[in-house]
Order: C-alpha cells, then structure tokens, then sequence
C-alpha cells in the first residue's frame, strides 16, 4: 500500500514519533490532535499525503485529522509477526517499554486544573473549586494576576516601623494564599532566586491537608504542581530547589518533579533522620516517620552541587506551602 509505506517513512523523520526504529502511534494520535505545526509541516511535505488528508476550502487548506487518525489508527500500523513483544522482560506502557518510552508521564484526575487553596482555618469544610486550563481561562487569568500587597511592616531590633519604601535586598516575610503570592512576586523575582526551599503538607490523613475527600491524593498532586511550576520561573539559571516530604507522598513528587525539572536534573535526595529509631513504633499511632526527605533539583544541568556561596545569597525564597493561608 503505497500510502502506507509514504506515511511512515515520512513520519519517521520526526524523532519525537520513533522509538527502537517504530512509530509511536499515540503520540502520532496526540499531535494530531493538538495540531501540531510540525507535525502539520511534515504531512504537508509529501504531495500523496497532503492530497489524501488534506481538503482545500476558499484557497485554504484543510487538515482532515478524524481521517488521519482513523488510517493510523488501522491494523498494518501494528507488528505484523505473531507477536509484538521483544525478548525481555520489563514494566511497558502501551506495549512500550518505559524505560526506552519518551510518553510516560505522571497523571491524575484535574492535572489540568489550577487549585486555588484559600481556606482560611485549619477546620474549614470548604468545597474547593478546580479551574480547568480550557473551560475557565478567564478565572485563572483573574486569579494569577498580580495582587496588591498591603499592611506592610518594617520590624527591626526597635520594634515595628512604618514602611515607605522596599528595597531588592530586603527580606519579606509575606502572608497569604501562597499561590497568589507567587504569582505577584513573578514580575519582580523572575529568573533572579538563588535558592527555593518548600515545606509542602506532608498529605498523612492527620495534617491541614483536608480538601476533597474523594481525590484526596490528585488534589494534593495538582496542588503542588500549579505551585512548583510558578516557582520554577522565579529561579535563575544557577538555581536550586529543594523540598521535604514524608513516605506518605515521596514516590509521586519524585516523579512530577522529575517531569518539571527533567530527571537530569535531580542532584540527589537527603535522607533526614527526625526522630530516633526506638519510636517508630509506639502507641499513638501504627507507624511512626523515622526517615523524611530533602530532593533537590537545579534549574540547569551546567549546575553544580552543592552550592557554595561568601556570603550567602540574597535572593532565597522558603515557602510554607499549607493550602491554609500561611506564611511565605
């Protein structure tokens, strides 16, 4: 089949769709769907392809991606030998392997959202909203503008102080939705902190963790995520990032932060002894943390670690990441 044959031999010479010399279907399939210009470019480069999926409407193409989908989507576009799996043993995904894979990625209901975090109390009951990137692109947009900061005070070894002026070194010590804080530090602080160490809620079922019962887990994942990303952009190129966490949550902010940062660029993990041995088990509770963890990431992989400065930086920034209002 002659279209066939020009499909995948056009396709191949996008590294993003091959892996093992084998065309990634559902990374063709995504691409598609988001309209990917080079991927676009490519179809358009082959004169059998560009008449069989594309229609001219006014002098203006148009790209037929349900027709697309549906030929990549057709059986020769699977081995055709008696069977697809390689001679070794390994975790796949979509008969993948994950370690060769360049789509595996973390994933959890309202990934794609913005998670405010405004309650005010520990014991608050609210019923917390998840803005979709799509669907409510003005609220986002109204949420993550800069805010005003107000009530500012100066406190020195004569006490409190009226404030008329902020300079660049000053250390601030802001209260507040710790996500629109962030936000309104971006024009300023972007691509100029040294140093950013979070103390996120450790998600244990017993801490100020306490949104949606029912994705628990996800909400605290999209949490962190809207979070780090944020921070992430006020870092500069010698950057560092460093945050704690207990075993409840480890294995999976490992991995999104792998995602953020790309896995080069974890330095190393701390193991941190924060209590002695002889209480891990004790009767307030089944199981008590003996070990936490510090995991730090750089911003570039020219970074080295660890970082020493005479005197310390200026610009370092320690977030207390409650999703009550808190300090940052």
């Amino acid at each position: 089949m002659m279209l066939l044959h020009e499909l995948k031999t056009t396709l191949k010479k996008d590294e993003r769709l091959v892996s093992d010399d084998k065309l990634l279907k559902n990374r063709i399939v995504e691409l598609a769907l988001k309209l990917d210009k080079d991927l676009i470019k490519l179809l358009l480069s082959n004169k059998r392809i560009k008449d069989h999926f594309f229609t001219e409407v006014d002098k203006i193409l148009v790209f037929d991606k349900e027709k697309f989908m549906k030929f990549v989507d057709n059986k020769e576009f699977l081995p055709d030998s008696y069977t697809s799996f390689k001679n070794k043993i390994g975790l796949t995904a979509d008969k993948k392997y994950i370690a060769k894979s360049k789509e595996v990625v973390l994933s959890w209901p309202y990934k794609d959202c913005i998670l405010e975090g405004g309650q005010e109390k520990e014991d608050e009951k609210r019923k917390e909203i998840f803005h979709n990137e799509i669907l409510a692109s003005d609220e986002i947009d109204r949420l993550l503008e800069p805010k005003v900061f107000t009530n500012f005070k100066r406190i020195s070894a004569k006490g409190e102080q009226g404030v008329s002026e902020i300079k660049p070194t000053d250390n601030l010590i802001i209260k507040g939705n710790n996500l629109l804080a962030l936000h309104s530090l971006k024009k300023r602080f972007a691509g100029k902190v040294k140093l950013i160490y979070i103390d996120p809620p450790y998600n244990t079922g017993n801490d100020e963790f306490g949104y949606n019962d029912s994705f628990n887990h996800s909400t605290w994942l999209t949490f962190m995520t809207n979070r780090v990303e944020i921070a992430k952009k006020l870092l500069d190129e010698t950057g560092i990032f460093a945050t704690q966490s207990s075993f409840h949550e480890y294995a999976y902010l490992k991995v999104m932060l792998d995602d953020l940062f790309h896995k080069e660029n974890h330095l190393c993990t701390f193991n941190i002894l924060v209590r002695h041995p002889d209480r891990v088990l004790t009767g307030d509770k089944e199981f008590n943390d003996v070990i936490e963890y510090i995991l730090f990431y750089r911003v570039s992989p020219d970074t080295k670690f660890p970082v020493t400065t005479h005197p310390p930086p200026q610009n370092l920034l320690l977030m207390k990441l409650y999703p009550i209002s808190q300090w940052l």
